[in-house]
């Protein structure tokens, strides 16, 4: 897949054939809040319980912890044609990956794999060995698919309820 770097408006943009990629910005949030809860609600459903799910969902209500998670963190957005948010990650400086998510809708078409190359590209760029992060019960096929190895598996805390994921690692 050919990428492009260009420069629009003063803001780096990322381009593959289909999407293009950006830092996320905090006017992103309310659009980031429904494609996380969507996402969730539809994709996760095989593998947790309903009421993991919406325990789950309301973590995305933390209009705080994503303003933090954007200020702080590299965070970028995949957009599709009409400029909507259809994916995003985040990573901090020590090589964690926070978060990943792509929307319902646009699964299986190679959004993750390239938000993911991006984070990675840029752990790379600040010589960090090793990626950690946790990955949920639906996403790890396609973390390990990316070389990515179970360190553990864990119960982590969404709101009240404690949920089952991965711990997972990757040397660069």
């Amino acid at each position: 897949m050919k990428t492009f770097r260009i420069f629009a408006e003063n803001r780096f943009i990322m381009e593959n054939r289909n999407y293009r990629f950006r830092k996320a910005t905090l006017a992103d949030i309310p659009e980031l809040k429904e494609m996380y809860k969507a996402t969730l609600r539809a994709i996760n459903k095989a593998d947790y319980t309903p009421e993991e799910i919406e325990d789950w969902a309301s973590c995305g209500d933390d209009i705080q912890h994503l303003t933090d998670l954007i200020t702080n963190l590299y965070f970028i957005v995949a957009l599709n044609e009409e400029n909507q948010i259809i994916g995003f990650t985040s990573i901090q400086q020590d090589g964690y990956l926070q978060s990943m998510f792509v929307h319902k809708d646009y699964q299986g078409r190679g959004v993750a794999s390239f938000l993911l190359s991006m984070a990675e590209e840029y752990a790379i760029e600040r010589q960090i060995p090793i990626i950690t992060s946790e990955v949920c019960i639906t996403a790890k096929p396609f973390f390990e698919s990316k070389g990515y190895k179970v360190m553990r598996e864990q119960k982590r805390k969404a709101n009240v309820l404690f949920l089952t994921n991965y711990w997972m690692k990757k040397e660069l």
